[in-house]
This record gives C-alpha cells, structure tokens and sequence, in this order.
C-alpha cells in the first residue's frame, strides 16, 4: 500500500538565501518531485542553501503548468511528496501554481502551503503606504492602448494598488500611470528587493517616470496610491445648515462648527464665517 502523497507550494527567498525558511530546507530534502519554475534557479538556490536532494526535478513554468499539472497530481495521488516551487515568493502569485492546485482538488489530492516571502507584501509595507486594504494588478497588458485603458478603469480605485512590471517596460507603464492616473499620484518603485542593490524610491508619478525615462534593471513591483475623495462642493449656506442641524440636536456651536469642519474637510473659519453671514441674512 503506498503512503499517502501531497503537493506542497512553498514560496522561495525574493533574493536573499537566508530568508528561505527552515521547512523549506527540510522539504527539499524530503521531497519525491520538485516542480521548479526554473530548474536551474532552483539548483543555484539549493547550492546557496547548501542543501541536497535526490528528488525528480521537473521544470514547471507557465507554458507546461497546464499540461504538467494533472502528472503531477496523479503522483501525488500515488503517493509521492511533491514540492512546487517559483523563481522567488510565493507560488500563484503572478507566477505557476494555481492550476495545479485546481487538479489536485480534482483529483483529491491533499494541498499544503509553506508561507514565505511574497514581493507584493514586502513592497507594500516598505511603501509606506495604507495597506488595510489594497488590490494586486499584477502585470498590466503589454500594449499601450490596453495598458491604458486598465489604468483609466483603476483611476477611481480608492485602494492602494500594487503591479509587477518587467525592467524594459518600467519607464512606459511610469509614464502611462501618470498620464491615466494623474502625475501628482504618489507612488513608489521597489527595485530589487531584499537584494544587495535593492532601491525603494518614492515620488509622484511623473518625476518617477523621468527618472526611469533610460531604463531600470532588475526585479520591480509598483507601488501607487489609491484616488482620494473629492469633498462635494458644498455652499456656505450648506455649511451653515449642517452646523445649525447639530445645534438642534443639542451640540454647542463651537464643538458644531468644529464637527462641520472636519466632516468637509473644510477650514474651521470658512465654516465659522458662513455661520455668522447666515445669521446676519435672517
């Protein structure tokens, strides 16, 4: 009778070895089949690791995720430990890995996760930025009236919005995020993360794009700041109805004026003086 086998995605250093967990090491050793997205990464990344394997490496990348997908399942199924493993983070991620879950669901075959590095986390908390909500958009669309007809439908996105994009397109998409999104948007480039020439550089969009005009290299996520509220245009007399609805409720003018002001984003003088001009208008 054979053991009951598993597939394991298990997310990979974004660049320095010595993030690589502890379980990691320990299933490079113990796996029956290593899917790696490149097989020769993989070897360079165990070397650095300084660990063996006698597992069966397979190559698994976008173009074969597909076909490979249900072998690999069907071993699991057999009763083999099966590691899946990407160029750096997590699997699934803008990376191979979700298809193979699919089939081993199909197949009942049991899924496991070894979390770890992910360049889309790592970029959002070094951004700065809010990070209680935000959406993952990945790589835009490589032609350019695509990739701008993305960015216009992301223009009211109030979330912070996270995107991968290839070194030889960075300085295009810059300028394209700042011509859809506005140049005054601030975002943040993260180049070669965790990596010895790592660079996290902030600024609005525009100057961004002039910095990159000759090119980047390297890994880089974009990190870009999601569209502010607008506050509705409001009239004094609208102002003034807002303190005075407060007043009736039994709010000091003071403390009204003060709550009008922050509900508007307005100067607490502006709302004080539409105050008194509706009260001398009486």
């Amino acid at each position: 009778m054979s053991r009951s086998g598993q597939v394991i995605l298990a997310a990979t250093p974004l660049g320095n070895p010595a993030d690589a967990s502890i379980r990691l090491r320990d299933l490079i050793g113990e796996a029956d089949i290593i899917a790696a997205e490149d097989t020769r990464r993989f070897r360079r990344l165990a070397s650095d690791l300084g660990v063996s394997y006698s597992a069966r490496l397979v190559s698994f990348f976008e173009s074969v995720e597909q076909a490979k997908s249900g072998e690999l399942a069907q071993a699991a199924a057999d009763g083999s430990l099966v590691l899946m493993v990407t160029d750096a983070g997590m699997p699934s991620v803008s990376d191979p890995g979700y298809r193979l879950v699919q089939a081993c669901r199909l197949a009942g075959v049991p899924v496991s996760v070894v979390p770890g590095p992910s360049a889309v986390t790592t970029a959002l908390a070094v951004s700065g930025m809010p990070s209680d909500r935000f959406t993952f958009e990945g790589f835009l669309p490589r032609k350019s009236g695509e990739r701008q007809r993305r960015l216009l439908a992301l223009a009211d996105e109030p979330r912070t919005m996270v995107f991968f994009e290839a070194p030889h397109r960075i300085a295009a998409t810059l300028a394209a995020m700042a011509d859809a999104l506005g140049g005054q948007r601030q975002a943040v480039v993260c180049r070669e993360l965790t990596k010895t020439y790592e660079e996290v550089r902030p600024g609005e969009l525009s100057s961004l794009a002039q910095w990159a005009a000759d090119g980047l290299r390297g890994e880089i996520t974009i990190v870009v700041a999601g569209a502010q509220k607008t506050a509705p245009e409001l009239s004094d007399d609208d102002l003034a109805q807002r303190v005075a609805e407060l007043i009736a409720d039994g709010i000091d003018r003071k403390a009204a004026i003060s709550a009008v002001a922050k509900q508007t984003a307005r100067p607490k003088r502006q709302v004080y003086d539409a105050v008194l001009a509706a009260k001398s208008n009486k």
